[in-house]
C-alpha cells in the first residue's frame, strides 16, 4: 500500500463520485465499499466510505456530510502525452455538470478540482528559451482547456 494517499470528502456522493471515476480512467478499479453499522453516525448500511484506484493511485472518499467542500486549492492533476488525451480527460470529467475553468483546470460535477495538462506545456514552460517560453505561457493564460497546437504555434513564434 502507498504511504500517502488522497482523502477526499463528499456529503454523500463518494461511491458515485468513485464509479465515475472508475469509469473515466481505463487502468482502475474499485478496492473496497464500508457501511455504517449500528454505531451510525449514518444510517445503517449507507455508504461510510471507499477506496479506489485510478491508473496505479490509491485514493480514499468519506461520506462525511456537508461540514466541508472542495475549494481548487487541492486538485487532481491529470499529465497528458496527446491532444486527444487531454480532450478525452476534459470532456469526461466536464460531462454531466462540471466547470471549465483558465490554464487546464476545471471542476468536475461533484465539486473537484482537475488540472488536465499536456507534458509538452511543461516542455515549453521550461525551455532554456525565455522568449519562447513566455509566449507559450501566454498562449497558455487565454485558454480553459488546453490546446497544444496552439501552444506550439506560440512557442514557435
Amino acid at each position: 500500500m502507498q504511504k500517502i494517499s488522497p482523502f477526499l470528502w463528499f456529503n454523500d456522493q463518494a461511491e458515485e463520485a468513485m464509479n465515475f471515476y472508475v469509469s473515466v480512467f481505463k487502468s482502475s478499479k474499485v478496492v473496497s465499499v464500508s457501511r455504517f453499522g449500528d454505531a451510525g453516525p449514518g444510517a445503517k448500511g449507507s455508504v461510510m466510505g471507499v477506496t479506489f484506484e485510478l491508473e496505479g493511485q490509491r485514493i480514499m472518499a468519506l461520506n462525511g456530510g456537508p461540514l466541508f467542500t472542495f475549494t481548487p486549492a487541492i486538485s487532481l492533476y491529470v499529465s497528458c502525452e496527446t491532444q486527444q488525451e487531454v480532450d478525452y480527460y476534459w470532456d469526461a470529467l466536464i460531462a454531466g455538470g462540471g466547470t471549465p475553468s483558465r490554464c487546464g483546470w476545471l471542476e468536475d460535477r461533484f465539486g473537484l478540482s482537475w488540472q488536465i495538462i499536456p507534458t509538452a506545456l511543461s516542455d515549453m514552460l521550461g525551455d532554456a528559451n525565455r522568449k519562447k517560453a513566455d509566449r507559450a505561457m501566454q498562449a497558455m493564460l487565454q485558454m480553459d482547456k488546453i490546446d497544444i497546437a496552439t501552444l506550439r504555434a506560440a512557442f514557435e513564434g
